[in-house]
């Protein structure tokens, strides 16, 4: 059957004494089913207005447990816009018959490869020609594959603990009211990137597609997904010209005027670009006064850099935890970019040794950022401070100008790193 219709279904810290902390359950809404759970009332920016209920009112003829792909987008194309729950049951894979079944005929890497060698091509000119224009027609059949419109008034769920899309891109583009929750995705692998011999001094690949992506759309609200590089992380891609052949975009990116999204319980990981919130300081059209979006107990595990890197919006950033692993690639944490207003208040990060904290913040515009009582290896730090007194050419000014208010229990950021271990990413939900 193609598609199946069910019923509703003290912490001790290290280096410091021990301490009694107040730890909130993650926020939990009406009935036992939690396809059927809604965003609780005050929790981040999509509890703003109407809130966010997703495809909580479905009808018992409106909700589908999907086990391929396949079925998955048929499902999503199909379904129209009244409410839905979409069940995914198991490891559901966008790309199981490999990247060469994408290729278009008479594209090869290595010909590729020859043909724009910068000794042959240079650094100063566009890649084109025959394999270049055969790598974009196979990049537009990934595309085409990979893909999956996420409809208004849904919800998309896990079954289980285990509930699994390998290299798909779930697209919540130009809707309103989605809820994804309990999933775990492996980010695309680009089986096509670009060499751009022109982007810095040496050149770079470039990639598409984002694990999850929210563009355009209101009252979004990703909570309780592991979302990662799983098999394929940076460290084993292959280098191409001296430069890693980069087959990985964002984890989730919320942009193009995208507005009252939550961010709640996640665990995002080993990824190198996690999360943009704004993507051009050009959109100022789609994004000023937009890209409102709260993120509130995730874990950032092996992350590089953005998570977030913000433009425009007002962004809450609380009781998240941070962990910077020995040895990883490491930028920056948080971003202060083009018209942002970020607020940073609570979170705790854990830094491996040679990461400093002036390092946490990274600004790319002028823009004011609040960052109020952040915890760094278990000590009280104020994050723009030592910023500032590290790296006084990127001098941050504080008062992100607002106060965030729509939040619900805000813990000890002392408590984060055994609460977040326990609680966050799929499979822990309750």
């Amino acid at each position: 059957m193609f598609l199946e219709c069910h019923d509703r279904v003290t912490l001790v810290l290290a280096g410091c004494a021990a301490l009694a902390l107040s730890v909130a359950a993650p926020a939990q809404a009406r009935g036992g089913d939690i396809a059927r759970q809604v965003l609780p009332a005050h929790d981040g920016w999509a509890s703003e207005g109407p809130g966010t209920t997703g495809g909580s009112a479905a009808g018992k003829d409106r909700v589908y447990t999907v086990t391929t792909w396949e079925e998955f987008r048929r499902v999503l194309d199909e379904a129209g816009d009244a409410p839905k729950i979409i069940r995914v049951k198991g490891t559901i894979d966008a790309v199981s018959a490999g990247c060469d079944a994408l290729a278009a005929e008479g594209y090869d890497l290595d010909q590729y490869l020859a043909d724009y060698d910068p000794a042959v091509w240079g650094l100063d000119t566009p890649v084109s020609g025959p394999q270049e224009d055969l790598r974009a027609i196979s990049a537009a059949n990934q595309d085409r594959a990979i893909k999956a419109l996420v409809p208004a008034n849904t919800t998309i769920v896990g079954v289980g603990r285990d509930a699994t899309i390998l290299g798909g891109s779930l697209q919540i583009k130009n809707v309103d009211n989605v809820i994804v929750r309990n999933l775990t995705v492996e980010s695309p692998l680009d089986c096509f990137p670009q060499w751009d011999p022109t982007d810095t001094a040496t050149g770079a690949w470039n990639s598409e597609y984002d694990a999850v992506v929210v563009y355009g759309s209101t009252h979004v609200w990703i909570d309780h997904n592991t979302l990662t590089d799983g098999r394929y992380p940076d460290s084993t891609l292959p280098t191409y010209y001296g430069q890693t052949y980069q087959q990985h975009d964002g984890l989730l990116d919320i942009v193009r005027g995208a507005n009252y999204v939550t961010v709640s319980w996640n665990s995002l990981e080993n990824h190198d670009k996690t999360m943009l919130i704004g993507n051009s300081d050009g959109a100022g059209a789609d994004d000023s006064g937009k890209l409102k979006a709260t993120l509130h107990h995730n874990r950032f595990t092996g992350v590089g850099e953005r998570g977030p890197r913000v433009r425009f919006g007002q962004v809450d950033t609380y009781n998240n935890h941070y962990t910077v692993l020995p040895g990883q690639k490491y930028g920056y944490s948080l971003g202060v970019g083009f018209n942002s207003a970020l607020y940073a208040e609570k979170n705790a990060f854990t830094l491996g040794a040679g990461v400093t904290p002036g390092k946490i913040l990274k600004k790319w515009s002028e823009a004011p950022v609040t960052a109020l009582t952040n915890y760094v290896n278990g000590a009280p730090v104020d994050l723009i401070a030592v910023h500032n007194a590290e790296i006084p050419a990127e001098f941050l000014r504080s008062g992100a100008g607002w106060t965030p208010e729509l939040r619900t229990h805000v813990d000890d950021p002392r408590a984060l790193p055994g609460l977040l271990a326990r609680r966050a990413g799929a499979g822990r939900i309750g």
